[in-house]
């Protein structure tokens, strides 16, 4: 997972091997702290990388009884920082509820009074793209995908509506947002 040039003494007083042996250690819980806030392994893997990397380029400012702490918390604001960027917060545009009115006060579809018309038009096309990409999946995915994105029911709430086992719905919307993500990237 983490590649490094031998033999090399950070200022922490760190060597290489050293540091590679932190990796080793601590993989798996950055990994589990990432995927548990982000929910898909590939992310949960970019971030876990983005995590030690950040760590071994301010290696100086962590002594090392403190370093799963600080890990965790690297990783914890790596994972914070994803779900607030751009890609993520189109992706969850389409957990509105398509019988909320785009004018309705407190709707997060109706655009910032601040922008201009053109903004508010394309933000407005781009909640209805997506709208239209959940309505689009077929079945088993599309019943799940429309209850859980445009509906806001939880995941027990739609096992009971259809008759299916907890497991095979969270298995499905994991599968739906798959193909949506890979919908959203190709219609970019």
């Amino acid at each position: 997972m983490w590649s490094r040039p031998q033999r090399v003494v950070m200022d922490s007083g760190m060597t290489n091997e050293q540091f590679g042996r932190v990796v080793e250690q601590y993989q798996k819980l950055v990994y589990t702290i990432c995927y548990q806030m982000v929910r898909d392994h590939h992310e949960a893997q970019n971030l876990s990388q983005e995590t030690f990397l950040s760590a071994y380029t301010h290696i100086d400012r962590c002594r090392e009884e403190d370093m799963k702490p600080w890990l965790c918390r690297i990783a914890a604001n790596k994972a914070k920082d994803y779900l607030k960027s751009a890609y993520v917060r189109k992706v969850q545009l389409a957990r509105e509820d398509e019988d909320v009115p785009e004018s309705a006060p407190g709707s997060s579809l109706s655009p910032p009074l601040e922008s201009s018309p053109e903004e508010q038009l394309m933000a407005a096309d781009g909640a209805e793209s997506i709208r239209e990409m959940i309505r689009s999946l077929h079945e088993p995915y599309l019943k799940v995908s429309v209850l859980y994105f445009l509906e806001e029911k939880d995941v027990d709430e739609i096992a009971l509506a259809l008759g299916r086992p907890r497991k095979t719905v969270q298995t499905q919307l994991y599968r739906a947002k798959l193909t949506l993500q890979k919908m959203i990237k190709e219609g970019a």
